[in-house]
């Protein structure tokens, strides 16, 4: 059986040049073979974004008989319209942005030196190309699983049709992911608008941007393209940007934000958009005031919407919601035979947690209990994330209000980076890093940290926690200086100074006063 796109259909991603062609043909090959389903599969995995890929090679690593059925393109958002282009795209953002106020390192650029937006997205997607044969069908065929492109549904709670044969299974993965979703605001729909999914697809930059959203994706995008040279307006809801962060840290954030010529429009409801022309026209209300801002585009970034349509989800007797696949801790489904991971069911929508849920999954789908691996959890997940914008935020475990409300009391330091003498050296001295710790302890409870390289930084305290190091050990490793993680260090010495009590100190006084 074989898969064929027609010649002249349209493309599967925009533009259609040379590098999208190539990435095309390593992750949706328009002449790809499907192959002879066998007579069962231990494991069907449909989707084939970062949780699907995971589960597959590593099934098949481990000698299992593998099927992988995806529809679109593999490699997923991540590869596709998430994480490689946004960050390609940062990248060439920050290079135009590091050029202002390159004279104080002694260089001047000349008045009439102008960026190409066309070229920076060139760039992205010549990268993104690049990387694609890590994701292709046909790598994925060469690792021993057999690679169907075409819609997968469930026929039956054992079995999945695709392009005319049923893959018969002992246990399947749901793998399906998610997909932008968009507010219900009057016009919107017909005015038109990107989403992650379509913004990498242009080639001019937009000398008007709205987006509707100040979550990460919001964030990221606007101060982007703002360093580009569009003027953009941030609409949010909420009082505040990056809701998920603390309020001093997402401040920092949009005060660089700001300075890189982003506005805000927060609190405020959007109530329709028009279009006159080729420009769209956004109505809200702001302090109980009804305004108007005219854009060239819009680009929404107001969370994520699970791909359950389409599925049979009921045929199988898979239980889901408008939040996604119905799972256990240990990623089973309604179905016991089948098990789901990334997007499709976890609140945490990060490329970096699918990996973790797949490994989860596989442990649990093809390893019985007598096997003495045990039963791998979700619980045991410690998270966490970084929104990339400039500086960035990273995050870990709790915060101060939500140990609190968990009823645990925290001690907190926070080392501010006008202190570290790197941040300060690299004129990148905007941020923090905060630490929580357990009361009377150095148990690290969570942190946050605001920096040019937070993401970076917080591996250091994700792996303290994970393995239950104190921050005093921390502490006690020597830090290679000057480094912007020595604030990480420095965060630990606070600690150490605080637990020196009056008593301590008095008797250590005593002490020297004997040995005079």
């Amino acid at each position: 059986m074989s898969h064929d796109d027609s010649t002249d259909a349209d493309p599967l991603i925009q533009p259609d040049d040379d590098f999208n062609r190539r990435l095309v043909a390593n992750v949706h090959p328009p002449a790809w073979n499907n192959p002879r389903a066998t007579d069962r599969y231990n494991l069907v995995v449909i989707g084939a974004g970062t949780a699907g890929l995971v589960t597959a090679a590593i099934g098949a690593g481990l000698g299992a008989r593998v099927a992988l059925v995806e529809r679109h393109l593999m490699g997923g958002d991540c590869l596709n319209v998430g994480c490689v282009p946004s960050k390609s795209i940062l990248r060439a953002a920050r290079a135009w942005a590091s050029l202002h106020g390159i004279e104080e390192f002694g260089l001047s650029i000349p008045a009439e030196v102008q960026g190409n937006f066309g070229t920076a997205m060139k760039r992205m997607r010549r990268l993104r190309a690049r990387l694609s044969h890590i994701d292709s069908a046909q790598r994925f065929k060469d690792l021993g699983v057999d690679v169907f492109i075409g819609d997968g549904q469930f026929s039956s709670a054992h079995t999945i049709d695709v392009d005319g044969q049923t893959l018969r299974f002992r246990r399947a993965a749901v793998c399906t992911g998610a997909r932008a979703a968009a507010p219900a605001v009057p016009g919107l729909q017909a005015a038109g608008y990107l989403t992650n999914e379509t913004v990498f697809e242009l080639m001019e930059l937009p000398s008007r941007l709205a987006v509707i959203g100040a979550g990460p994706i919001g964030c990221e995008m606007a101060q982007a393209f703002a360093r580009f040279g569009s003027r953009v307006t941030v609409f949010e809801l909420a009082d505040r940007i990056l809701l998920r962060e603390d309020a001093d840290a997402a401040a920092l954030v949009q005060a660089e934000m700001e300075h890189d010529g982003v506005s805000f429009a927060l609190g405020t409801s959007v109530a329709n958009v028009q279009c006159q022309d080729s420009e769209r026209v956004i109505h809200f209300t702001m302090d109980g005031c009804q305004q108007t801002v005219i854009v060239d585009d819009i680009l929404v970034g107001v969370g994520r919407t699970p791909n359950v349509e389409g599925l049979g989800l009921e045929t199988a007797g898979i239980r889901y919601d408008k939040k996604g696949i119905n799972v256990t801790a240990t990623l089973q489904t309604s179905n016991s035979r089948i098990y789901a991971a990334g997007d499709i069911c976890s609140a945490y929508k990060f490329t970096h947690t699918a990996d973790a849920m797949a490994k989860i999954l596989i442990q649990n789908a093809l390893f019985p209990h007598p096997f003495g691996l045990g039963r791998a959890s979700t619980d045991s997940l410690i998270v966490p994330w970084c929104t990339f914008t400039e500086p960035e935020i990273a995050h870990v475990g709790l915060n101060e209000a939500q140990a609190r409300k968990r009823g645990v009391e925290v001690d907190t330091f926070t080392q501010t980076l006008d202190e570290v003498d790197r941040a300060v050296l690299d004129g990148e001295d905007r941020g923090f890093v905060r630490v929580h710790v357990k009361k009377g302890t150095d148990i690290i409870l969570g942190a946050t940290i605001v920096a040019t390289h937070a993401g970076d930084m917080i591996s250091e305290l994700t792996l303290a926690m994970k393995a239950e190091t104190g921050l005093g050990t921390i502490g006690a490793t020597i830090h290679p200086y000057p480094t912007q993680a020595d604030a990480i260090r420095k965060v630990a010495d606070m600690m150490r100074r605080a637990t020196f009590s009056e008593s301590k100190k008095s008797i250590l006084s005593r002490w020297f006063r004997w040995m005079r």
